[in-house]
């Protein structure tokens, strides 16, 4: 009887559970994961670890070689965390061709981002816009250019310039003949430069330029350069120049001895304060100015391409430029006689053709991204 009972009460268990199965709401079916996920600034991410090319056309340089540098050890750190592979650079001494030829190799090679190094202001356009059509992320460094769909992260190399040569107009006295010593005619750094040393002499109708050639960013080179005028042009009052060849001109300076010494402009290389210190000591009076050029760049370019790779978007608000496509980063420094001992100090033990660097952080990359 009792075992008679227990079967009739199981079966009115497996009855209830059976009808509570029927009439029980259907479990939501589970979401499907989004197809890429999408950051704050609202643009797509892609599936990293991400592949990055950077492209550079002149190894003739210790602050491109620095450049690079930069741009490993911050690559690393992102490899550190599994968001990117090795970089695969393409490097060499090459005219616009051989660059765009490098273009191509990192196209081939399936980069998902190119930080390139512009050789030419107008050449490589065709070639960056094909590999910005192929959904490839292209951002120039050091150097402005036009092209459609590539960003630009620079120093505002027109305002870097002004920064020099307005203190070598006034060291003048707004008077006088001054020669000027510029780097490879037709790189866009360099054009954007001499266009802004022209903007500052245009407000010193009396200082004459009496001479002006190239020194292709090479100490060696401007230091002959410096000494051919110092030789062929009596009495020169002041010499502006760029950095990578500030030291050279110094140098040329130096062995001439001229009675008096031109003004000359400085650059903030080790090389150039050890040298600035080594003058001071015999002459107390000497003054010059080195505005910072931070290699830095190119690793910040780098970090804005990740934050896009990630699925930013670049605030357009932000944009400026003579292109209106350019995100620009703060210049780090500029050393005169009020801050000259200590940054020497950083310096005084350093390899001469170190350079004085800054770059941004990975914060300051995420904030030119829409939040």
């Amino acid at each position: 009887m009792i075992r008679r009972m227990f079967v009739s009460f199981s079966l009115l268990i497996v009855l209830a559970l059976a009808f509570s199965a029927c009439t029980a709401p259907a479990a939501a079916p589970a979401e499907e994961a989004p197809a890429a996920a999408e950051s704050e600034g609202g643009g797509e991410a892609m599936a990293g670890p991400f592949t990055i090319g950077v492209s550079n056309s002149f190894v003739g340089s210790e602050w491109r070689t620095q450049m690079i540098q930069d741009m490993e050890e911050v690559n690393q750190e992102f490899m550190d965390q599994g968001l990117t592979n090795e970089l695969i650079i393409e490097s060499a001494d090459t005219d616009a061709q051989g660059q765009i030829q490098q273009i191509q190799n990192l196209v081939n090679r399936g980069v998902d981002a190119i930080i390139i190094n512009p050789g030419d202001v107008n050449a490589l356009n065709p070639a960056l816009e094909e590999a910005v059509d192929q959904g490839i992320v292209v951002i120039a460094v050091d150097q402005e250019i036009g092209a459609q769909g590539v960003y630009n992260v620079v120093i505002n190399q027109k305002e870097w310039a002004m920064i020099s040569a307005k203190w070598i107009a006034e060291q003048m006295g707004g008077q006088g003949d001054l020669v000027l010593i510029e780097g490879f005619v037709g790189h866009p750094a360099n054009e954007a430069r001499m266009a802004g040393v022209e903007e500052v002499l245009a407000d010193y109708p009396d200082i004459n330029v009496v001479g002006r050639d190239t020194g292709m960013w090479d100490q060696a080179t401007g230091q002959q350069v410096a000494a051919n005028f110092l030789a062929s042009l009596p009495n020169i009052d002041a010499i502006w120049t760029q950095d990578g060849m500030a030291e050279g001109v110094l140098r040329a300076v130096i062995t001439a001895d001229p009675d008096p010494w031109p003004i000359t402009s400085g650059e903030a290389r080790a090389g150039f304060l050890q040298l600035w210190y080594e003058v001071k000591q015999e002459r107390p009076d000497f003054t010059t100015i080195g505005v910072v050029n931070p290699p830095g760049v190119g690793a910040s370019g780098l970090r804005v391409a990740l934050e896009i790779l990630q699925g930013g978007e670049v605030d357009e608000a932000q944009l400026s430029g003579p292109n209106g496509n350019t995100l620009y980063v703060p210049i780090p420094n500029v050393i005169t006689d009020e801050n000259f001992e200590e940054e020497y100090e950083k310096v005084k033990d350093a390899p001469a053709s170190y350079t004085l660097d800054g770059m941004i952080t990975q914060e300051e990359a995420a904030a030119f991204m829409k939040q």
